[in-house]
């Protein structure tokens, strides 16, 4: 199992929160759930792309950002946001083992007080006029790249 970790703000739809569950599951990954969240958190409304997987994912639900926060900066843990409002490539930044990569909402991203408590920002380089790439697609492109650096 990775130390890698995949962080959730408050997301809003659960076919991708369950796509994103199902992929920590395959890959040995730990997920953070930052709430509150735009759906009940249930099983029956992230089984459809969790599938069976739900049952083998180690997911924790943070009661707030602020609660979130606390606890990963007393496990001396990086925060890597992405965000379409970031600088650098998500293939040029240096991931460490035990980093927290984050993604926001699928209607919103992150508000500004989350943005700038990230320790680092990333962003996936997209051709004009896009506006963002699905979070679930996001978060396998960069958490394949972290895994890939670390060699987990």
């Amino acid at each position: 199992m990775s130390d890698l970790r995949i962080a959730l703000y408050q997301p809003d739809i659960p076919g991708n929160t369950g796509t994103i569950l199902r992929l920590a599951a395959c890959l040995g990954l730990q997920v953070d759930i930052i709430e509150p969240a735009g759906f009940v958190l249930s099983d029956k409304n992230l089984k459809r792309s969790g599938m069976d997987y739900l049952a083998s994912v180690a997911m924790t639900r943070h009661v707030n950002w602020e609660r979130f926060d606390t606890w990963r900066k007393a496990q001396g843990r990086r925060l890597v946001l992405a965000s379409t409002r970031a600088a650098l490539p998500y293939t040029t930044f240096d991931y460490a083992a035990n980093d927290i990569l984050l993604f926001g909402r699928e209607s919103a991203g992150v508000p500004d007080h989350v943005h700038d408590g990230a320790d680092h920002r990333i962003i996936i380089p997209m051709i004009e006029g896009q506006r963002s790439i699905n979070v679930a697609m996001s978060a396998a492109m960069i958490t394949g790249e972290a895994l890939r650096q670390t060699g987990i």
